[in-house]
């Protein structure tokens, strides 16, 4: 499974891309906002500036909602960088826009997507992710995982080469149920990746081996 980081702070993008386990960064513009980055030039150098950070695939979302719109931003963030995913919304204008892309050869990340038949849409134009978002189900009480499990098999049956990634992911045991149900990347914040490597256990034999070989010297 992939490991994507859900923000846009340069920061926190060095020290997951400095992990070793780092795939890709997804962001959105209210991560945008929450970095005080705001207006378009400002949105497009920040873009590049995580892509000069990491090795992997960087999700940039279109605002536009029409058809010209979202192809008209899509290509101009596509040609920012080739490590550029152009991340559309759920709605019909961005299936459109989908099927526009993937017969340009421009990679999409279908974004908001909450039930099987949406996804099954985005497969269908093509698109190169699809991300449900399971802590906002989760959030309504609704079984986010299920609908992972979900895609997961329609996708099997039929052969869609669309990665399902869990977006919205909040804490570790999303990552590891993700990762049983066979979703092909999660996105989080750092927290949710840090914490795959806490366990109790791991301090008190470290703790212990260290000490003993204080009295060894």
């Amino acid at each position: 499974m992939k490991f994507f980081i859900d923000t846009a702070n340069l920061d926190q993008i060095r020290e997951a891309q400095d992990l070793g386990v780092l795939d890709g960064v997804t962001t959105n513009p209210s991560l945008m906002a929450k970095e005080g980055i705001t207006g378009r030039n400002n949105i497009l150098k920040h873009y590049v500036d995580i892509c000069n950070i990491v090795d992997g695939d960087v999700s940039a979302e279109v605002i536009a909602t029409d058809f010209d719109g979202i192809v008209k931003e899509g290509e101009q963030l596509a040609d920012l960088h080739e490590q550029i995913v152009v991340k559309v919304p759920m709605i019909k204008e961005g299936i459109k826009a989908i099927k526009y892309f993937t017969d340009k050869g421009i990679r999409t990340n279908c974004t908001l997507v909450f039930s099987v038949g949406q996804a099954l849409l985005a497969a269908k134009a093509g698109a190169t992710y699809v991300s449900p978002f399971i802590g906002r189900l989760d959030d309504i009480s609704t079984d986010g995982l299920n609908l992972i499990a979900e895609i997961r098999l329609i996708y099997d049956n039929y052969g869609f080469e669309t990665e399902i990634l869990a977006a919205s992911v909040r804490h570790t045991m999303h990552v590891l149920e993700c990762a049983k149900i066979g979703a092909d990347v999660m996105t989080g914040p750092l927290s949710s990746i840090e914490g795959l490597l806490k366990h109790p256990l791991t301090d008190i034999g470290l703790e212990k081996f260290l000490a003993d070989y204080k009295k060894g010297n």
